[in-house]
């Protein structure tokens, strides 16, 4: 965590009590039917989190659009475009066929799954409901999935699922200001289950832990991990794809992810030779200054290459470093119990 965090965290803790109950009488409207939850003609599943920051949503988001497309449905991925600068009620930033807006209009991730996705809608809104309806009545979707949609009240769904970083678990266990938490504890009782990623040997022990607390707590849902998995590299220059040992070494790494620290770890556990790291905040817009600082970085760390993730690569442009531009492709890897429970869900649908 970050030192302004960390003293966000500190100075917030007495005002944590106040956001957590504002935070309650917000879910309690919704559940008492005061404010107006939408009913959809198509099944809607919800990827979420209880936690701020990064917990491997968009991977998720991406897989469980894939398996609906083998499964013969046509899904559509509703997100609220968050950092994209699309204001109009429904924003269409992929319709299967073509990527219509790029990330400085649509945000870095649904332009990120609107490029990986060919054959699934993505689309945003701040008032998610209009996107939802729009990719209903308008592209003939029959699923729906929201990306970060735990804490959107207004659409009911029929799956939801929560996601927890291996590496970060609940955090402090606090709600905002005071901690790491969108909601109190409590608010996990109107999920479906539990999705505990980034799962690896060294962090198997604690995300166990974990698990077995979720467990406790909440007896009736399952909990499940999956690991993340390094595929491949992409060029930015050509968009080919490449093996990773095929990379020029030393590369120069950087990235604007909600756990940047994990992408530094994953490239040396992959053994590339890193000259240098700049980790930059969530969702981070590349001005003309920062890529030249970024540049400048690199080519005085001696690096032959840059490296950064799939969701920064999507807000560059070819010529904007002077070394070779690499992407990291990740897959998401879950258990075989989640995908059993997945696919069950999914037959649910077509019943």
């Amino acid at each position: 965590m970050s030192q302004q965090f960390s003293l966000l965290n500190f100075f917030g803790r007495p005002f944590s009590p106040l956001y957590s109950a504002v935070m309650k009488i917000r879910e309690k409207l919704y559940h008492n039917g005061v404010k107006k939850r939408h009913r959809l003609a198509v099944p809607v599943i919800s990827v979420g989190n209880l936690t701020m920051g990064g917990t491997g949503k968009t991977p998720v988001v991406s897989l469980l659009a894939s398996t609906l497309l083998e499964a013969g449905f046509k899904p559509a991925i509703i997100s609220r475009g968050y950092g994209g600068a699309a204001g109009n009620k429904v924003n269409i930033v992929s319709d299967g066929t073509e990527v219509l807006l790029e990330a400085e209009a649509a945000g870095d991730e649904p332009c990120f799954l609107g490029h990986s996705l060919p054959g699934i809608n993505v689309l945003t809104g701040i008032v998610r409901i209009l996107p939802c309806r729009y990719a209903i009545e308008q592209m003939d979707s029959d699923v729906l999935i929201l990306d970060d949609g735990f804490q959107h009240l207004s659409v009911q769904r029929d799956l939801d699922l929560v996601l927890f970083s291996a590496a970060t678990l609940a955090g402090n266990s606090r709600v905002f200001p005071g901690g790491d938490l969108r909601e109190p504890i409590s608010a996990l009782e109107r999920c479906s289950a539990f999705l505990i990623t980034g799962v690896t040997e060294e962090l198997l022990a604690r995300a166990t832990q974990f698990k077995e607390l979720l467990q406790k707590r909440f007896p009736h849902k399952e909990v499940f991990f999956a690991s993340y998995q390094p595929v491949a590299v992409q060029s930015l220059d050509n968009g080919t794809t490449h093996s990773i040992d095929s990379l020029p070494s030393p590369l120069f790494a950087f990235c604007g992810i909600g756990q940047p620290q994990l992408f530094q770890k994953t490239l040396t556990d992959q053994g590339i030779d890193l000259s240098g790291f700049l980790p930059l905040r969530d969702h981070q817009a590349f001005t003309p200054s920062l890529l030249k600082k970024i540049t400048n970085q690199a080519e005085s760390s001696g690096a032959l290459g840059i490296i950064t993730t799939e969701k920064d690569l999507v807000k560059i442009k070819k010529g904007n470093f002077n070394l070779p531009c690499f992407s990291l492709q990740m897959e998401v890897v879950p258990d075989a119990e989640f995908t059993v429970f997945i696919n069950a869900r999914i037959k649910e649908f077509n019943a």
